[in-house]
Protein backbone atom coordinates (compact mmCIF):
# COMPACT_ATOMS: atom_id res chain seq x y z
CA UNK A 1 0.00 0.00 0.00
CA UNK A 2 1.17 3.58 -0.40
CA UNK A 3 1.27 6.49 2.24
CA UNK A 4 -1.42 5.53 4.68
CA UNK A 5 -4.69 7.56 4.23
CA UNK A 6 -5.08 8.55 7.94
CA UNK A 7 -1.80 9.61 8.39
CA UNK A 8 -2.25 11.47 5.01
CA UNK A 9 -4.74 13.11 5.96
CA UNK A 10 -2.95 15.23 8.84
CA UNK A 11 0.05 16.17 7.10
CA UNK A 12 -0.67 19.45 7.24
CA UNK A 13 -1.09 19.36 11.15
CA UNK A 14 2.52 17.36 11.27
CA UNK A 15 3.96 20.24 8.90
CA UNK A 16 2.86 22.84 11.24
CA UNK A 17 4.41 20.79 14.12
CA UNK A 18 7.42 20.69 11.97
CA UNK A 19 7.51 24.07 12.06
CA UNK A 20 7.32 25.08 15.29
CA UNK A 21 10.10 22.95 16.11
CA UNK A 22 12.10 24.49 13.18
CA UNK A 23 11.33 28.03 14.59
CA UNK A 24 12.17 26.85 18.53
CA UNK A 25 15.66 24.57 17.99
CA UNK A 26 17.65 23.35 21.09
CA UNK A 27 20.90 22.12 21.32
CA UNK A 28 21.58 18.87 23.10
CA UNK A 29 20.44 18.33 26.49
CA UNK A 30 18.47 21.49 26.27
CA UNK A 31 15.80 20.55 24.08
CA UNK A 32 13.68 21.75 27.33
CA UNK A 33 10.84 22.88 24.86
CA UNK A 34 11.19 20.21 22.49
CA UNK A 35 10.74 17.33 25.03
CA UNK A 36 7.62 19.10 26.67
CA UNK A 37 6.04 19.27 23.43
CA UNK A 38 6.71 15.94 22.46
CA UNK A 39 4.81 14.58 25.51
CA UNK A 40 2.08 16.88 25.53
CA UNK A 41 1.55 15.41 21.92
CA UNK A 42 1.82 12.03 23.08
CA UNK A 43 -0.43 12.49 25.90
CA UNK A 44 -2.94 14.12 23.47
CA UNK A 45 -2.87 11.40 21.05
CA UNK A 46 -4.03 9.18 23.80
CA UNK A 47 -0.97 7.47 24.61
CA UNK A 48 -0.44 4.93 26.90
CA UNK A 49 2.57 6.02 29.00
CA UNK A 50 4.49 8.73 28.57
CA UNK A 51 8.38 8.92 30.47
CA UNK A 52 10.40 11.77 30.32
CA UNK A 53 13.87 12.86 31.82
CA UNK A 54 15.55 9.73 30.24
CA UNK A 55 18.69 11.53 29.51
CA UNK A 56 17.80 14.68 30.76
CA UNK A 57 15.68 15.65 28.14
CA UNK A 58 14.50 12.19 26.46
CA UNK A 59 10.85 10.96 25.87
CA UNK A 60 9.43 7.58 25.61
CA UNK A 61 5.75 7.12 24.68
CA UNK A 62 4.51 3.25 24.97
CA UNK A 63 1.73 2.41 22.95
CA UNK A 64 -0.17 -1.05 23.55
CA UNK A 65 -2.39 -2.68 21.11
CA UNK A 66 -3.57 -5.83 21.37
CA UNK A 67 -2.71 -8.61 23.63
CA UNK A 68 1.05 -9.85 22.86
CA UNK A 69 4.18 -10.44 23.93
CA UNK A 70 6.18 -8.85 21.47
CA UNK A 71 7.68 -5.07 21.65
CA UNK A 72 9.35 -2.79 19.63
CA UNK A 73 11.46 0.46 19.50
CA UNK A 74 11.17 3.43 17.27
CA UNK A 75 13.85 6.32 17.83
CA UNK A 76 13.94 9.54 16.66
CA UNK A 77 16.39 12.41 17.75
CA UNK A 78 15.39 15.97 18.87
CA UNK A 79 18.60 18.38 19.02
CA UNK A 80 19.47 21.63 16.68
CA UNK A 81 23.19 22.36 15.72
CA UNK A 82 25.14 25.53 16.77
CA UNK A 83 24.72 27.54 13.08
CA UNK A 84 23.36 30.66 12.18
CA UNK A 85 20.78 29.94 10.19
CA UNK A 86 20.30 31.69 6.76
CA UNK A 87 17.17 30.11 5.07
CA UNK A 88 14.75 33.17 5.58
CA UNK A 89 11.45 31.61 5.92
CA UNK A 90 8.74 32.69 7.90
CA UNK A 91 9.40 29.95 10.55
CA UNK A 92 13.08 30.30 10.46
CA UNK A 93 14.66 29.72 14.02
CA UNK A 94 14.20 32.69 16.98
CA UNK A 95 17.46 31.25 19.01
CA UNK A 96 20.65 33.15 17.00
CA UNK A 97 23.38 30.78 16.36
CA UNK A 98 20.92 27.68 16.67
CA UNK A 99 18.89 26.02 13.67
CA UNK A 100 18.02 22.74 12.60
CA UNK A 101 20.47 21.86 10.51
CA UNK A 102 20.00 18.22 10.26
CA UNK A 103 16.33 17.85 9.83
CA UNK A 104 15.44 16.42 13.68
CA UNK A 105 12.57 19.07 13.65
CA UNK A 106 11.50 16.07 11.49
CA UNK A 107 12.39 13.11 12.60
CA UNK A 108 10.41 13.89 15.61
CA UNK A 109 7.47 14.93 13.59
CA UNK A 110 7.27 11.89 11.59
CA UNK A 111 7.49 9.86 14.50
CA UNK A 112 4.61 11.94 16.05
CA UNK A 113 2.58 11.55 13.17
CA UNK A 114 3.30 7.55 13.66
CA UNK A 115 2.47 7.40 17.37
CA UNK A 116 -1.04 9.60 16.13
CA UNK A 117 -2.01 6.82 14.09
CA UNK A 118 -0.77 3.78 16.23
CA UNK A 119 -2.68 5.45 19.45
CA UNK A 120 -6.00 6.02 17.30
CA UNK A 121 -5.63 2.63 15.62
CA UNK A 122 -4.27 0.03 18.06
CA UNK A 123 -3.81 -2.48 14.73
CA UNK A 124 -0.83 -4.36 16.69
CA UNK A 125 -0.16 -6.93 18.73
CA UNK A 126 2.08 -6.07 21.78
CA UNK A 127 3.84 -2.74 22.57
CA UNK A 128 5.46 -0.40 20.33
CA UNK A 129 7.70 2.06 22.31
CA UNK A 130 8.35 5.88 20.30
CA UNK A 131 11.50 6.68 21.25
CA UNK A 132 12.46 10.54 21.35
CA UNK A 133 16.39 10.63 22.41
CA UNK A 134 17.89 13.95 23.09
CA UNK A 135 21.69 15.40 21.75
CA UNK A 136 22.70 13.41 18.88
CA UNK A 137 24.89 15.92 17.74
CA UNK A 138 28.32 15.12 19.16
CA UNK A 139 27.29 14.73 22.49
CA UNK A 140 26.36 10.79 22.75
CA UNK A 141 22.60 11.09 24.07
CA UNK A 142 21.96 7.54 22.48
CA UNK A 143 24.32 6.30 24.28
CA UNK A 144 23.31 7.59 27.48
CA UNK A 145 19.61 6.60 27.33
CA UNK A 146 21.57 2.61 26.66
CA UNK A 147 23.52 3.84 29.90
CA UNK A 148 20.51 5.12 31.65
CA UNK A 149 18.91 1.14 30.98
CA UNK A 150 16.34 2.32 28.19
CA UNK A 151 16.47 -1.35 27.45
CA UNK A 152 15.98 -2.51 30.44
CA UNK A 153 13.18 -0.30 31.34
CA UNK A 154 11.39 -0.90 28.09
CA UNK A 155 12.36 -4.68 27.22
CA UNK A 156 11.94 -4.60 23.46
CA UNK A 157 12.38 -7.05 20.73
CA UNK A 158 14.29 -4.62 18.27
CA UNK A 159 14.88 -1.26 17.86
CA UNK A 160 14.73 1.15 14.37
CA UNK A 161 16.66 4.20 13.33
CA UNK A 162 15.97 6.51 10.20
CA UNK A 163 17.65 9.75 9.08
CA UNK A 164 16.36 12.35 6.01
CA UNK A 165 19.16 12.28 3.18
CA UNK A 166 19.54 15.35 0.81
CA UNK A 167 21.60 13.65 -1.22
CA UNK A 168 18.77 10.65 -2.49
CA UNK A 169 15.96 12.07 -4.15
CA UNK A 170 13.02 12.16 -2.43
CA UNK A 171 11.01 9.57 -0.77
CA UNK A 172 13.51 7.12 -1.76
CA UNK A 173 14.65 4.75 0.71
CA UNK A 174 18.34 3.46 1.17
CA UNK A 175 19.13 0.18 3.34
CA UNK A 176 22.68 -1.61 3.93
CA UNK A 177 23.82 -4.82 5.96
CA UNK A 178 26.59 -4.21 8.31
CA UNK A 179 28.04 -0.77 8.80
CA UNK A 180 26.11 2.09 7.52
CA UNK A 181 27.58 4.78 8.75
CA UNK A 182 31.39 5.19 10.67
CA UNK A 183 32.59 5.84 14.28
CA UNK A 184 34.44 8.46 15.05
CA UNK A 185 37.03 10.49 17.22
CA UNK A 186 37.62 13.86 18.16
CA UNK A 187 41.08 15.38 16.91
CA UNK A 188 42.83 17.94 19.08
CA UNK A 189 46.42 19.18 18.54
CA UNK A 190 48.08 21.67 20.72
CA UNK A 191 51.54 22.48 19.14
CA UNK A 192 54.20 24.66 21.22
CA UNK A 193 56.96 26.06 19.59
CA UNK A 194 58.78 29.60 20.75
CA UNK A 195 56.99 33.06 19.98
CA UNK A 196 58.74 36.19 18.95
CA UNK A 197 58.88 38.62 16.36
CA UNK A 198 57.57 37.85 13.03
CA UNK A 199 60.84 39.94 11.66
CA UNK A 200 62.97 37.64 14.08
CA UNK A 201 62.03 34.18 12.73
CA UNK A 202 65.65 32.93 13.64
CA UNK A 203 65.06 33.71 17.30
CA UNK A 204 61.65 31.29 17.39
CA UNK A 205 60.50 27.91 16.88
CA UNK A 206 57.03 28.78 14.62
CA UNK A 207 54.12 26.45 15.44
CA UNK A 208 52.10 27.77 12.23
CA UNK A 209 54.70 26.19 10.47
CA UNK A 210 55.42 22.95 12.40
CA UNK A 211 51.25 23.00 12.70
CA UNK A 212 51.15 23.07 8.77
CA UNK A 213 53.78 20.02 8.37
CA UNK A 214 51.60 18.22 10.45
CA UNK A 215 47.93 18.64 8.14
CA UNK A 216 50.47 17.92 5.22
CA UNK A 217 51.91 14.82 7.28
CA UNK A 218 48.46 13.37 8.54
CA UNK A 219 46.97 12.82 5.11
CA UNK A 220 49.77 9.94 4.17
CA UNK A 221 48.03 7.68 7.53
CA UNK A 222 44.97 6.58 5.58
CA UNK A 223 47.11 6.99 2.09
CA UNK A 224 50.26 4.82 2.85
CA UNK A 225 49.20 3.48 6.63
CA UNK A 226 45.18 1.92 5.93
CA UNK A 227 44.75 -1.18 3.49
CA UNK A 228 43.13 0.23 0.32
CA UNK A 229 39.90 -1.55 0.52
CA UNK A 230 39.68 -0.18 4.16
CA UNK A 231 37.94 2.97 4.94
CA UNK A 232 39.31 5.81 7.13
CA UNK A 233 39.41 9.48 7.10
CA UNK A 234 41.58 12.18 9.06
CA UNK A 235 40.31 15.88 8.30
CA UNK A 236 41.51 18.69 10.27
CA UNK A 237 38.81 20.78 10.44
CA UNK A 238 40.14 24.14 12.42
CA UNK A 239 43.72 25.76 13.04
CA UNK A 240 44.13 28.48 15.26
CA UNK A 241 47.11 30.65 16.33
CA UNK A 242 48.37 34.24 16.85
CA UNK A 243 46.93 37.33 17.36
CA UNK A 244 48.72 40.08 14.89
CA UNK A 245 50.40 40.18 11.18
CA UNK A 246 53.77 40.53 13.26
CA UNK A 247 54.20 38.38 15.54
CA UNK A 248 54.74 34.39 15.66
CA UNK A 249 52.49 32.91 18.25
CA UNK A 250 53.91 30.72 21.37
CA UNK A 251 51.06 28.07 20.19
CA UNK A 252 48.71 26.83 17.89
CA UNK A 253 45.64 24.99 17.94
CA UNK A 254 44.21 21.99 15.83
CA UNK A 255 41.08 20.54 15.63
CA UNK A 256 39.87 17.57 13.63
CA UNK A 257 37.66 14.55 12.78
CA UNK A 258 38.46 10.78 11.89
CA UNK A 259 36.62 7.92 11.07
CA UNK A 260 36.65 4.50 10.54
CA UNK A 261 34.83 1.34 10.60
CA UNK A 262 36.92 -1.81 11.79
CA UNK A 263 38.30 -1.20 15.32
CA UNK A 264 41.93 -2.07 13.51
CA UNK A 265 41.69 0.82 11.66
CA UNK A 266 40.52 3.09 14.32
CA UNK A 267 43.75 2.08 16.36
CA UNK A 268 45.60 2.64 12.98
CA UNK A 269 44.22 6.05 12.62
CA UNK A 270 45.02 7.09 16.31
CA UNK A 271 49.00 5.48 16.40
CA UNK A 272 48.91 7.29 13.10
CA UNK A 273 47.76 10.75 14.31
CA UNK A 274 50.00 10.82 17.65
CA UNK A 275 53.25 9.89 16.02
CA UNK A 276 53.17 11.78 12.90
CA UNK A 277 52.17 15.00 14.84
CA UNK A 278 54.90 14.37 17.49
CA UNK A 279 57.47 13.52 15.46
CA UNK A 280 57.27 16.46 13.12
CA UNK A 281 57.15 18.74 15.81
CA UNK A 282 60.06 17.46 17.79
CA UNK A 283 61.93 17.56 14.34
CA UNK A 284 61.07 21.07 14.54
CA UNK A 285 62.24 21.57 18.05
CA UNK A 286 58.41 22.17 19.42
CA UNK A 287 56.45 19.59 21.00
CA UNK A 288 52.94 18.59 19.94
CA UNK A 289 50.17 17.32 22.82
CA UNK A 290 47.54 15.32 21.13
CA UNK A 291 44.30 14.50 22.48
CA UNK A 292 42.25 11.39 20.19
CA UNK A 293 38.80 11.14 21.69
CA UNK A 294 36.66 8.26 20.29
CA UNK A 295 33.25 9.62 20.29
CA UNK A 296 30.87 7.34 18.58
CA UNK A 297 31.38 3.55 17.82
CA UNK A 298 30.20 2.34 14.21
CA UNK A 299 26.70 2.26 13.26
CA UNK A 300 26.11 -1.42 12.16
CA UNK A 301 22.95 -2.95 11.24
CA UNK A 302 22.14 -6.47 11.50
CA UNK A 303 20.64 -8.34 8.30
CA UNK A 304 17.31 -9.63 10.26
CA UNK A 305 16.15 -6.13 11.66
CA UNK A 306 17.31 -4.90 8.25
CA UNK A 307 14.92 -7.18 5.89
CA UNK A 308 12.23 -5.92 7.43
CA UNK A 309 13.41 -2.25 6.96
CA UNK A 310 13.22 -3.29 3.76
CA UNK A 311 9.93 -5.07 3.54
CA UNK A 312 8.04 -1.89 5.67
CA UNK A 313 9.78 1.03 3.06
CA UNK A 314 8.76 -1.30 0.02
CA UNK A 315 5.06 -1.71 1.52
CA UNK A 316 4.77 2.47 1.74
CA UNK A 317 6.52 3.80 -1.54
CA UNK A 318 7.03 0.55 -3.79
CA UNK A 319 9.63 -2.15 -4.88
CA UNK A 320 11.53 0.95 -6.89
CA UNK A 321 12.35 3.09 -4.68
CA UNK A 322 14.34 1.04 -2.07
CA UNK A 323 17.27 0.73 -3.15
CA UNK A 324 20.67 -1.07 -1.56
CA UNK A 325 23.39 1.29 -0.45
CA UNK A 326 26.42 0.18 -1.71
CA UNK A 327 28.43 1.96 -0.09
CA UNK A 328 28.82 3.11 3.66
CA UNK A 329 28.90 6.63 4.52
CA UNK A 330 31.50 8.34 6.84
CA UNK A 331 29.03 10.25 8.63
CA UNK A 332 28.39 9.28 12.24
CA UNK A 333 25.19 8.63 14.45
CA UNK A 334 25.32 7.60 18.16
CA UNK A 335 22.21 5.32 17.14
CA UNK A 336 25.14 2.89 17.01
CA UNK A 337 24.95 2.62 20.38
CA UNK A 338 21.52 1.42 20.76
CA UNK A 339 22.77 -1.06 18.14
CA UNK A 340 25.44 -2.17 19.82
CA UNK A 341 23.17 -2.90 22.78
CA UNK A 342 19.92 -3.86 21.01
CA UNK A 343 19.08 -5.69 17.58
CA UNK A 344 18.08 -3.26 15.17
CA UNK A 345 18.53 -1.41 11.74
CA UNK A 346 18.81 2.10 10.21
CA UNK A 347 17.36 3.36 7.03
CA UNK A 348 17.66 6.94 4.96
CA UNK A 349 14.80 8.52 3.26
CA UNK A 350 15.69 10.51 0.38
CA UNK A 351 14.94 14.56 0.56
CA UNK A 352 16.36 15.97 -2.11
CA UNK A 353 14.21 18.86 -4.27
CA UNK A 354 16.85 19.74 -6.79
CA UNK A 355 20.13 20.18 -7.47
CA UNK A 356 21.20 23.15 -5.53
CA UNK A 357 19.21 21.66 -2.21
CA UNK A 358 21.65 22.01 0.83
CA UNK A 359 22.48 19.02 2.77
CA UNK A 360 22.49 18.86 6.18
CA UNK A 361 24.85 20.72 8.23
CA UNK A 362 24.42 23.57 6.15
CA UNK A 363 22.49 27.18 7.37
CA UNK A 364 20.42 27.24 4.17
CA UNK A 365 19.34 23.72 5.24
CA UNK A 366 15.62 23.10 5.50
CA UNK A 367 14.03 19.60 6.11
CA UNK A 368 11.40 18.66 3.07
CA UNK A 369 7.90 18.79 4.59
CA UNK A 370 6.87 16.41 1.54
CA UNK A 371 8.65 13.18 3.68
CA UNK A 372 6.45 13.83 6.58
CA UNK A 373 3.82 11.25 5.58
CA UNK A 374 6.34 9.05 3.91
CA UNK A 375 8.47 8.77 7.22
CA UNK A 376 5.57 8.11 9.21
CA UNK A 377 3.94 6.03 7.41
CA UNK A 378 6.54 3.94 7.37
CA UNK A 379 7.49 4.20 10.96
CA UNK A 380 3.70 2.93 11.80
CA UNK A 381 3.78 -0.40 8.92
CA UNK A 382 7.36 -1.25 9.95
CA UNK A 383 6.23 -1.29 13.64
CA UNK A 384 2.56 -3.27 12.30
CA UNK A 385 4.26 -5.60 10.22
CA UNK A 386 7.69 -6.10 13.08
CA UNK A 387 5.14 -7.33 15.96
CA UNK A 388 2.78 -8.86 13.51
CA UNK A 389 4.96 -11.79 11.67
CA UNK A 390 5.39 -15.48 13.05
Amino acid sequence: MPVINRIAEFHADMTAWRQDFHRHPELGFEEVRTSRVVAERLREFGVDEVITGIAKTGVVGVIRGRPGDRAVGLRADMDALPILEQTGLEYASETAGVMHACGHDGHTTMLLGAARYLAETRNFPGTVYVIFQPAEEGLAGGRVMVEEGLFERFPMEMVFGLHNWPESPEGTFRWRNGPIMAACAHIEIAVTGRGGHGALPHTTVDPIVVAAHIVSGLQSIVARNVEPADAGVVTIGKIEGGDTFNVIPQTVHMLGTARWFTPAVGDQLEQGVRRIAAGIAEGFGARADVEFRRTYIATVNDPEATALTVRAAETVTGERQVQEMIRPTMGGEDFSFMLAAKQGSYITLGARRGADDPSVHHPRYDFNDALLPIGASYWATLAQQVLARR
